[in-house]
């Protein structure tokens, strides 16, 4: 796979358990976040891919020091305390301080295959590893799973998996 910069058609088919938001309505399509099941050898090659992706961004410093969700060794409570110490700060100066937190509905979903392959060529990702990622988003399905019964299989054409191990960083790079 990572030699040929080719993922396999099999291991590009996503088994979404639909699962119940809290406190929602069990009647409503929209009160379900769809989980996508991978298979388990393509979650290892997600991690080796993951690896390298990674390796490429530090090195080359690409993502914003602030962006701490979903990077090696960096946590969200880091940017939290972050947060806390500037509005203290402010506070101590008698400033007013406003905060602004973004929630995007169904982002993974809405993920534009080209989009994230033009700023992957923009941030100058390694042209094999852009191969290799543009096999891995294109050409996938999906088979939902309620109880024991299986959809028939539909094509995705946008969007990154839910569930799987390089979706976050490939958002974060989409944004």
């Amino acid at each position: 796979m990572i030699t040929l910069r080719y993922s396999p058609k099999p291991w590009k088919t996503a088994v979404v358990l639909p699962i119940l938001k809290p406190g929602k309505n069990p009647t409503a399509p929209d009160s379900y976040s769809p989980i996508s099941l991978l298979p388990v050898l393509s979650k290892l090659a997600e991690k080796i891919i993951l690896a390298r992706l990674n390796d490429h961004l530090e090195t080359e410093s690409i993502l914003i020091p602030e962006q701490h969700r979903f990077r090696p060794r960096l946590s969200t409570t880091h940017q939290l305390l972050r947060v806390v110490e500037f509005i203290k700060k402010g506070k101590n100066r008698d400033e007013c301080t406003a905060a602004v937190f973004l929630d995007i509905q169904k982002a993974f979903d809405k993920v534009w295959h080209t989009g994230l392959l033009f700023k992957l060529i923009t941030y100058k990702i390694p042209p094999p590893l852009i191969l290799l990622l543009s096999s891995y988003i294109s050409d996938r399905d999906i088979s939902v799973k309620i109880n024991r019964t299986y959809s028939t299989n539909k094509p995705i054409k946008a969007g990154i998996a839910q569930g799987s191990i390089l979706g976050p960083v490939l958002f974060n790079l989409y944004m």
